[in-house]
């Protein structure tokens, strides 16, 4: 089964990544209010079932908390400002390679993979610099567009 991939630039990221910052910035944006999974998925128009999934692991991450009960829902486990896109991206995105070298008959002794490490490592670099609270930070306009 192919993967679906989020182009940021020339560097790809997966869909599972692409949804999992969408949600984090929806709760971000909703001030530490709750949120139901289905709002989310709703503001975003994608399915409510493998965005649970996300949503769940972000959980085990410690990214998002749920409250339960009646009125209960999906909020951040922490303040915007101390999550960054860098961890986020660590936490869902597998850390292999960007190549498969697997069957390659020049893996030996090519330096490739090692360029490719340090490109990505580079890419991750730059997304530690960024905090949830930055790319959340116009969150009227959020607020419109979400209906939070």
């Amino acid at each position: 089964m192919p993967m679906e991939y989020l182009y940021c630039g020339k560097m790809k990221l997966t869909r599972y990544t692409d949804y999992a910052l969408r949600a984090l910035i929806y709760l971000a944006a909703n001030n530490g209010g709750l949120a139901s999974i289905r709002q989310i998925a709703d503001a975003h128009g994608i399915s409510q079932n493998h965005l649970m999934k996300i949503v769940q692991d972000l959980g085990s991450a410690g990214f998002v908390k749920t409250v339960r009960g009646r009125h209960g829902g999906l909020q951040l486990a922490r303040p915007a400002a101390d999550i960054t896109i860098g961890q986020v991206v660590r936490h869902t995105e597998d850390d292999g390679g960007m190549v498969d070298c697997g069957t390659c008959r020049i893996a030996e002794g090519c330096g490739l993979p090692a360029v490719f490490a340090e490109a990505r490592e580079a890419f991750l670099t730059v997304l530690d610099r960024c905090r949830l609270s930055d790319v959340a930070r116009t969150p009227d306009a959020f607020r419109h567009l979400f209906a939070v």
